[in-house]
């Protein structure tokens, strides 16, 4: 049987909501050097909220005051099965930034296509596409 993982992760938007926040994920890690929605694993007892709360605090910087449902999806990568929470985030204090020491950057949304994701960001992408 596959090991499941459950994840939490945010397309955030700046404050006119024309830019996105992306950023790089490590060379040594799973699906390494490809860009994605901040975000990480959901820790035992904690609610897809919470988790993403703690996780864009430790990983960008910056305290949500805002989120919202974008889409709910699992994705296959063979070796693993991910769940994926996915939220909006409007709304927030502090200015995010690579805390962990990953590039990131703000994106316009129709420059999206630009960049490669892993597979499981898909979706999320056709999700933001539509809403736009």
């Amino acid at each position: 049987m596959k090991k499941k993982i459950e994840v939490v992760a945010a397309a955030i938007f700046s404050q006119c909501g024309q830019q996105l926040f992306i950023a790089k994920r490590a060379s040594q890690a799973h699906q390494g050097g490809l860009w994605e929605f901040p975000g990480g694993k959901k820790e035992l007892g904690e609610t897809a909220q919470q988790a993403l709360t703690r996780e864009l605090k430790e990983e960008i910087g910056i305290e949500v005051t805002t989120q919202i449902p974008l889409v709910k999806l699992e994705h296959d990568y063979g070796d693993k099965l991910i769940e994926l929470d996915v939220y909006s985030v409007t709304e927030f204090s502090g200015e995010p930034c690579g805390a962990e020491g990953q590039e990131t950057k703000w994106i316009a949304i129709t420059e999206i296509d630009d960049y490669q994701f892993p597979d499981a960001n898909l979706a999320i992408i056709d999700a933001l596409k539509k809403a736009f």
